[in-house]
């Protein structure tokens, strides 16, 4: 069993220390945006989730990756508990790439393989799209 540990640190500030040590501020108060706010990290855990996949996947497909950005965008439920109901992942992949290994690499990560993905798809409708730039 992994553990993580928060730990207040006034008002709505906490450090978070994570299963294998690392430190990471938080701060729930999205007025004061002194640091990241829990549900935005959850819109980072599932590019970097979906990142690590399609990379690893495309280097066995031995595809030519040079650069690789996401973005997460998402909507909230209005009412309590404010649970993300739709969110839609961007890929921007830059190098030689085969327009069908990359669609395959996604759709392995959004299906089968982003343990995020699976967990926000109990709450929101996730969308994937992207594009390849020479």
């Amino acid at each position: 069993m992994q553990t993580a540990h928060i730990r207040w640190v006034g008002e709505q500030q906490f450090l978070g220390v994570t299963p294998s040590g690392h430190a990471v501020p938080m701060d729930a108060d999205r007025q004061r945006n002194s640091a990241p706010g829990p549900m935005e990290m959850l819109l980072v855990s599932l590019a970097c989730c979906t990142a690590t996949d399609v990379v690893i996947i495309l280097e066995k497909k031995r595809q030519k990756l040079t650069s690789l950005e996401i973005s997460v965008s998402g909507e909230r439920a209005p009412e309590p508990p404010t649970v993300w109901t739709k969110l839609e992942v961007v890929f921007t992949l830059r190098g030689r790439l085969d327009d069908n290994a990359v669609r395959d690499a996604i759709t392995l990560s959004e299906e089968k393989y982003c343990s995020v993905a699976a967990m926000l798809r109990k709450t929101a409708q996730i969308s994937f799209r992207y594009e390849i730039l020479p």
